[in-house]
C-alpha cells in the first residue's frame, strides 16, 4: 500500500469568473501530482488520504455528464473496496449543485470535511478539527480572486493546527474558461511546491511571481494610472533596470511605453497597451529595481 497523504485541501468555485480550483498542503512529497484535478467545463476534485487518483478524471467526467457532486461521489465510492480509506471533495460548475465530500471511516484522525457556498474543505491526520473550520472561515471572509482566497484558506488551516505530521508540499491549481496561456486552454493557475520547509509560504511567493508574469486579470480596481508620482517611480525603476534612458517625468510618454514593452519582452508580465498597469506588475518592477540596486551596492 502506498503512503497515505496526510492532507488538508479546499476545492472551490468562483461564480463571478467561472473559475474552479483546488489548493492543498500535505506532509507528502509532490502533493500537486496526486490530489488536485480541475476542469473549467466540469469542476474541481480533491482526492486524498489513501488517494484513488482515478477519482479525479472519473469525477470530472461524471460532473460533465450532469451528475451533482454528491451523486458523483456516490458513484465513485460505491464499488471501491478501499473507500473507507479514501477522502474526496468535489465542486461542480453548475451553480445549483451543492459541493460535497466523502471522508471514509478508516481515515486517520483527525479527519473530516466542511461545505459552504461554492466550496468544500477536507483533511485527514490533522492536529485538530479547528483546521477545517479555520479554512472555511478564511475562504468566506477573504477578499480577492479565487487563487488568493484558496491560499488564505491554506494559511488559516495551517495556523489553526494543520497536518499533524508537519509540512512538506503544497499546490494551487485553478481552471477558468480560456484562462490558460494565450487563452488556448483553461489552465489559469498551476503552481506547485514539491518539497519545502514552509510550502504554503513558498507557494504564495511563487504564485505572486506567476501573477505578475502570466496571470490575466480583469478587475479594474487592480490597475493604476501611470501619471504623476506613479510614472516617476516606474520610470526610475525601469532606469535602474536598464530599460529606460530618459529623465523621469510625471507623464506617460512614448519612451516610457517603449521601455515597458521591452521590459515585457524580457519578463513577460501582462502589460496592456495603455497608460495604466496592473498594480502587482508595478510592484514587481520596483522589487526588481530594488534588488538590482542592492546587488550593485554590495561589496565584491
Amino acid at each position: 500500500m502506498p503512503p497515505r497523504l496526510s492532507t488538508f485541501s479546499i476545492a472551490a468555485r468562483d461564480p463571478e469568473t467561472d473559475a474552479v480550483g483546488v489548493a492543498v498542503q500535505s506532509k507528502f512529497v509532490g502533493v500537486g501530482a496526486v490530489v488536485p484535478f480541475v476542469s473549467a467545463d466540469a469542476g474541481a476534485v480533491a482526492t486524498q488520504s489513501f488517494a484513488n487518483v482515478a477519482y479525479g478524471p472519473d469525477g470530472l467526467d461524471l460532473l460533465r455528464e450532469g451528475h451533482a457532486p454528491a451523486e458523483a461521489i456516490d458513484r465513485l465510492t460505491v464499488d471501491d473496496d478501499e473507500a473507507p480509506s479514501r477522502q474526496v471533495g468535489v465542486v461542480g460548475v453548475d451553480p445549483d449543485d451543492d459541493p460535497a465530500a466523502f471522508t471514509g471511516d478508516e481515515c486517520h484522525d483527525h479527519a473530516g470535511d466542511r461545505q459552504g457556498d461554492h466550496y468544500t474543505v477536507q483533511g485527514n491526520i490533522l492536529e485538530n478539527v479547528d483546521t477545517l473550520d479555520a479554512m472555511a472561515e478564511a475562504f468566506e471572509e477573504t477578499d480577492g480572486g479565487l487563487p488568493e482566497r484558496l491560499i488564505a484558506a491554506l494559511h488559516a488551516g495551517n495556523e489553526a493546527g494543520g497536518d499533524r505530521r508537519g509540512e512538506q508540499s503544497a499546490a494551487l491549481y485553478v481552471a477558468k474558461p480560456e484562462g490558460g496561456y494565450d487563452g488556448r486552454n483553461d489552465r489559469w493557475v498551476d503552481v506547485r511546491v514539491d518539497d519545502h520547509e514552509r510550502p504554503i509560504d513558498e507557494l504564495e511567493r511563487v504564485f505572486k511571481i506567476y501573477d505578475v508574469t502570466l496571470l490575466e486579470r480583469e478587475a479594474p480596481e487592480e490597475t493604476r494610472e501611470l501619471t504623476g508620482e506613479a510614472a516617476v517611480a516606474v520610470e526610475s525603476a525601469l532606469a535602474d533596470l536598464g530599460f529606460y534612458t530618459g529623465e523621469p517625468t510625471a507623464e506617460f510618454g512614448e519612451e516610457t511605453h517603449e521601455a515597458l514593452e521591452t521590459f515585457r519582452g524580457v519578463t513577460n508580465p501582462p502589460l496592456k497597451g495603455c497608460a495604466c498597469r496592473w498594480t502587482p506588475v508595478l510592484a514587481s518592477i520596483q522589487r526588481q529595481a530594488s534588488s538590482r540596486r542592492s546587488r550593485s551596492a554590495s561589496p565584491t
